[in-house]
């Protein structure tokens, strides 16, 4: 990790700091600071003030959770909710009506710690995008070729105008050009709109040449470029690749392996005669994500769609019930399935969010950092 991190510091100029988990560790591991913390978020909660969480005072928490593993809000999938409920479930052991405050700091360290370790496997790179790295673009040898490319893309054939090509070129544009999100309402607002003002409005809804749009687009990229000088924006990076490696070296340790899964077992909700219904195998894949470096459910689209084909294969949504040994080799067969698709082809994900927040500024109730792996938007 820490030589990515270093590759990733030589790469780019703009680099703020490096979010490893190594802030929540630490926290969760300074017995006096982390007691503070807990007093602190507790407090938030317990609106009643009786000294202990009740389901409804847990909910905030339970969300704020789900968004920090990357979950979509409650209510907007099933798989979604049956996660959330295992998470509240985690807190209250599926038999308490309300929590105290040590069960609650229990409960939350294992979830930060959990947090830290995705953390360090797949570090947040918080970049600070000032006009330096574009600057450095349009004056070298890649403008002309990257531009030649990006505008058989964008124009192809079409006869665009010149407004067009320019915010489509934009587009292609991503952070290693020097170029914030441009999906982001607040760089389209007063970064893109600003710079598109600046240019010839007489030439901007009339079609282009491929040699006025290398000027124009150089020009355009200047004018972003004094923008970001003026108004410099904060992105948190971050880069993945799922190949597979990690569900192989979970099922390699076959002792370690078994363990995990008597544990999932154990927590999953039982039906008669010690069975359990298919759909929460979803919820036992989310729990193993982490052990095998994989995406919570719902953060990465192209990840969900090879997870939904395993579960396919697997006749796994039908809803049936089934017992220990039936769910267990289940779990198995759709981790293997899920293991041999990603090791032929890996997906690479690259996403970049604007932060709109002060980097000291703490996140609401649940982490003591401003952000969390995989709550980000993918890269235009």
């Amino acid at each position: 990790m820490e030589q990515a991190q270093q590759q990733v510091r030589r790469k780019r100029n703009g680099v703020v700091q490096v979010q490893d988990g190594s802030d929540i560790r630490a926290l969760v591991e300074n017995k006096e600071a982390f007691a503070k913390f807990v007093d602190d978020r507790f407090r938030k909660l317990d609106v009643d003030g009786d000294g202990r969480l009740s389901v409804k005072e847990l909910q905030p928490a339970v969300a704020d959770i789900g968004a920090a593993i990357g979950l979509p809000a409650r209510g907007s999938s099933r798989q979604a909710d049956h996660i959330y409920a295992e998470v509240l479930n985690e807190f209250t052991r599926g038999r308490q009506d309300s929590v105290s405050k040590s069960e609650f700091q229990h409960v939350l360290s294992d979830i930060l710690l959990g947090m830290a370790a995705g953390l360090q496997r797949d570090p947040i790179v918080i970049l600070r995008i000032n006009g330096e790295d574009l600057n450095e673009f349009v004056d070298s040898p890649r403008y002309e070729p990257e531009a030649a490319a990006i505008f058989s893309q964008v124009d192809a054939g079409k006869n665009a105008s010149l407004r067009q090509c320019l915010l489509a070129a934009l587009r292609q544009l991503t952070v290693d050009h020097g170029v914030p999100p441009v999906s982001d309402s607040w760089v389209v607002e007063n970064i893109v709109e600003p710079a598109m003002q600046e240019l010839n409005s007489d030439q901007l809804d009339h079609p282009v040449s491929q040699g006025a749009f290398f000027q124009e687009f150089k020009k355009f990229l200047g004018l972003i470029t004094r923008r970001l000088q003026q108004h410099p924006v904060i992105v948190a990076h971050t880069e993945n690749t799922f190949d597979g490696s990690g569900i192989r070296k979970l099922l390699s340790n076959k002792f370690e392996f078994d363990k995990l899964l008597d544990s999932i077992w154990s927590g999953v909700p039982k039906e008669h005669k010690d069975k359990t219904s298919k759909e929460y195998l979803r919820v036992a894949l989310d729990k193993i994500a982490d052990s095998a470096s994989l995406p919570p459910y719902g953060a990465v689209d192209q990840v969900d769609a090879v997870v939904n084909e395993a579960f396919k294969m697997a006749k796994a949504d039908d809803g049936k019930a089934v017992d220990e040994a039936e769910f267990k080799k289940l779990l198995t067969e759709i981790l293997g399935a899920i293991m041999l698709q990603l090791d032929g082809n890996p997906i690479s994900v690259s996403t970049n969010t604007v932060v709109h927040e002060p980097m000291s500024a703490p996140s609401p109730l649940l982490s003591p950092t401003p952000l969390s792996p995989m709550v980000s938007s993918p890269s235009e």
